[in-house]
């Protein structure tokens, strides 16, 4: 994938894969059971927006057990990370990913994103596996400014749902990802307010 991570870094990834198959036994995290598929469908999926993320302060909606937000604040530590899911378990299990892997830059919340306030707008909003552009743009609004951005991970060109985005925001690009071994395709979708 061209990126250039630390050894330190790499342990890292994949002490937070050993810890998704082993809390997913119980907590039933995600639908992937093998710990190899994780690091495709998972890791390598969510650090390929890592080229995308040139910010300072970034909120990852409907996170789930931490993706894309948790791999990608372990490569990119300078970055904070607002991992945030309305699912109890689903926050607990990363608060414990943020104490076992000394993560400093990732803060966990258990809210939900329409209710969840912050005193400064976020840089990024993120998104995988969350909702159509339409319900994320309508329900993150309020979470950037005018010089805010989304980012949204989608499967296959989303054109039905590019054509639902309202002409309140503008959609900038979407550009096709490169995912070693991962089977179908992925697009991030780069939305920024009008």
């Amino acid at each position: 994938m061209g990126m250039m991570v630390t050894q330190q870094q790499q342990q890292k990834l994949i002490a937070y894969v050993a810890l998704m198959h082993k809390w997913n036994k119980a907590y039933n995290l995600t639908s992937v059971r093998d710990p190899e598929q994780m690091v495709i469908k998972h890791l390598l999926d969510s650090l390929s927006v890592m080229p995308h993320i040139s910010a300072r302060n970034v909120i990852d909606v409907g996170t789930g057990p931490g993706l894309p937000g948790m791999p990608l604040a372990i490569v990119l530590p300078e970055t904070r990370f607002t991992l945030l899911d309305s699912l109890g378990k689903r926050v607990r299990f990363m608060k414990q990913c943020v104490h076992e892997l000394k993560l400093d830059n990732v803060e966990c919340i258990h809210d939900r994103v329409e209710a969840h306030t912050e005193k400064a707008p976020y840089d990024i909003v993120l998104s995988r596996a969350f909702a159509s552009l339409k319900d994320m743009l309508h329900w993150c609004e309020h979470l950037v400014d005018s010089n805010g951005k989304y980012l949204a991970l989608k499967g296959q060109f989303p054109q039905s749902e590019i054509d639902e985005v309202s002409n309140h925001f503008c959609v900038e690009s979407v550009l096709t990802l490169e995912v070693p071994d991962l089977v179908g395709e992925r697009h991030l979708v780069t939305i920024h307010k009008a």
